[in-house]
């Protein structure tokens, strides 16, 4: 009997209307932009606005639209790529390095569509165009950060045994060398070192002991780094949602990354290669003013500079342990909040280890200042006298804090004293990890969208074709049956765009083939019902009872091949890499739409034609 429950109807109805209207937002084009962002204490008012307007007019650039966002972010809505290219050029020299000029590509989705979520689906770098780096690793920066780790845990360990001693100090070719203040304390110094620090070679000459770290174990310290910088590479990507970035490694020392979207080098290096972190130390009592002026610093101490100046227009000094308390590297949180002032602060989690360490020493400095020491290692460039180019990178280190404890706390507590971008910024980089070592950009390069707009048109043609060409041979050779699948198929290919835009799947040129590989597939399902219809009408099965047995009878190989289909495709997503998976995704989510739209869209179009009480002689199949 030919029968579809009316449920059925509103769930096909439903998703109809879900599908239209999350596909819906790729039709509206992005506009060519540029982004400006201010540095910290630029200016982001009606001046801002004008040197712009100034600068775009100078270069006869008319923008379409000038967006301002709530923070002061500048978004110049252009007409094509040419403008866009024109007016980023005249704004970086006019606005000069107190802001950030990034190209861009604005959305131009309604307001009414995102309040439902609906957004673009996203597109690859094949597809969108982006940036491509090459970034060297500097190992020997991460050796001497772990050596210098090696060598506080050393004096930690003294100190909490109360063992005394004159120094320790790590010399140049990486030996922690203790001078103990009495040579009978060196038999217990060893022991008690031999138990933190199993995997180091030590030795003792009277109050002496010279501590190296074995060469098997240095080799793994510089593999470890590589490895930790892709983690926290593409935790940092995630952050900001840059849809199916590729971050590699090549050789020993390098690494890969590509961003789909990001068409400005200097706007994806702040991104990627930031490695601003936080720091907290004890105050050490003394004259800071002194000991910066006669450089008579005492041996536990360092002489640190505030952000805020004093009222002679200078830096203030404060006097700081050597030690630190807690560091970015043992935050497990980070969320960008206002504190109880309604001032930006950073609410911070730190890890057992960490949040210990900041327990133990509260407990004992009631009353007393820790700061908070914000660390930046920025990037420089200069040239040489033969004209070439030299890379190197300059420390950037202010006290943004100082602040007596008033309680005891570990693991929760936030750090006040930097600005809204600042603190969202910095939020992001503790959430995504510090990096284990340092990042040179070697190599850099736009890969511009007209490849990817040329790579759109022809995925797009090639789909397209596939459909015309299925839509004429089913309409000519099952001509009702056939204007049934040409909708399922219709339907079929909104739900998959609808998908990918709603759970922010990336598609990429492979997507494009694994989109026609699943159109495909979907041929094969209706293929299948049309053919087991006509098989039960020349076995001399009524009309509407060939309707039905040819879905009932067809159904169960239409899972079982598609089935198979989809486990390959998982099996691709889950194991392969880069454009395998962008085929697999549209592969999978086209396989499980095209059975929906076959097996249930189809019967339910034939049913609402061909159900009723009327009697049926023939069916146009």
């Amino acid at each position: 009997m030919l029968e579809f429950p009316r449920w059925k109807y509103v769930v096909i109805l439903i998703v109809v209307l879900l599908s239209a209207l999350y596909a819906l937002p790729n039709i509206y084009p992005q506009d060519p932009s540029v982004q400006i962002t201010a540095n910290r204490g630029a200016a982001t008012g009606v001046e801002l606005d004008g040197r712009i307007e100034a600068a775009l007019a100078e270069a006869g650039v008319t923008p379409k639209a000038i967006d301002t966002s709530e923070d002061g972010e500048r978004m110049v809505r252009l007409l094509d790529l040419d403008d866009q290219t024109r007016a980023a050029d005249a704004l970086r020299p006019a606005l000069g390095e107190d802001y950030v000029v990034a190209l861009n590509l604005a959305s131009t989705v309604p307001d009414w569509l995102s309040w439902f979520g609906a957004k673009p689906m996203l597109l690859g770098l094949d597809l969108q165009g982006g940036v491509h780096f090459v970034l060297q690793v500097d190992q020997k920066a991460a050796l001497d950060k772990r050596l210098d780790a090696y060598a506080d845990e050393v004096r930690q360990v003294l100190r909490d045994n109360r063992i005394r001693y004159d120094s320790v100090e790590r010399n140049a070719v990486g030996t922690t060398v203790a001078q103990l203040a009495d040579a009978a304390d060196a038999d217990r110094a060893m022991s008690l070192l031999a138990v933190a620090q199993p995997t180091l070679l030590r030795e003792a000459v009277g109050s002496r002991i010279t501590i190296r770290v074995p060469e098997a174990e240095l080799n793994q310290i510089s593999a470890d780094a590589i490895e930790q910088n892709i983690n926290t590479l593409r935790n940092r990507v995630d952050e900001v949602g840059v849809g199916e970035p590729v971050i590699t490694r090549q050789g020993s020392d390098r690494v890969v990354v590509q961003l789909p979207g990001v068409q400005d080098t200097a706007e994806a290096k702040r991104m990627i290669g930031a490695t601003a972190t936080l720091e907290y130390r004890a105050v050490v009592d003394g004259d800071p003013y002194d000991a910066a002026a006669t450089g008579n610093v005492p041996p536990e101490a360092r002489v640190y500079y505030q952000r805020r100046t004093g009222i002679d227009g200078r830096p203030i000094p404060v006097l700081l342990s050597k030690r630190v308390i807690a560091s970015g590297e043992q935050m497990v949180a980070a969320q960008s909040t206002l504190d109880e002032n309604g001032m930006p602060a950073v609410s911070v989690t730190l890890n057992n280890v960490g949040g210990q360490r900041m327990f133990d020493f509260t407990s004992v400095s009631v009353g007393k200042p820790m700061a908070v020491v914000y660390i930046e290692r920025i990037p420089q460039v200069t040239t040489n006298a033969a004209g070439e180019e030299v890379r190197s990178f300059r420390i950037k280190e202010e006290v943004i804090s100082v602040a007596n404890i008033n309680g005891v706390f570990g693991k929760n507590f936030q750090t006040t004293g930097l600005e809204k971008s600042e603190a969202d910024g910095l939020a992001r980089l503790l959430r995504s990890g510090s990096l284990a070592a340092p990042m040179d950009f070697i190599e850099e390069r736009i890969v511009g969208p007209s490849l990817g707009k040329e790579n759109v048109e022809r995925g797009t043609t090639a789909v397209l074709y596939a459909f015309v060409f299925t839509l004429m041979f089913f309409g000519i050779y099952y001509r009702m049956f056939g204007l049934f699948t040409c909708m399922a198929l219709l339907l079929n290919l909104l739900m998959v765009v609808a998908i990918m835009s709603l759970f922010g799947a990336t598609m990429s040129l492979p997507g494009f083939a694994g989109l026609a590989l699943s159109i495909g597939m979907s041929v094969d399902a209706n293929v299948l019902i049309n053919e087991r219809i006509r098989e039960e009408l020349r076995d001399g099965m009524p009309a509407r009872g060939a309707i039905a047995n040819g879905y009932d009878k067809a159904s169960g190989t239409i899972f079982d091949s598609n089935m198979t289909a989809l486990l390959a495709g998982i099996a691709l997503f889950a194991f392969g890499t880069g454009p395998l998976k962008g085929f697999a995704v549209t592969m999978v989510i086209g396989i499980m739409t095209s059975v929906f739209t076959a097996v249930t869209v189809s019967r339910g179009i034939a049913t609402l034609v061909y159900g009723g009480k009327r009697k049926l002689k023939t069916l146009a199949i």
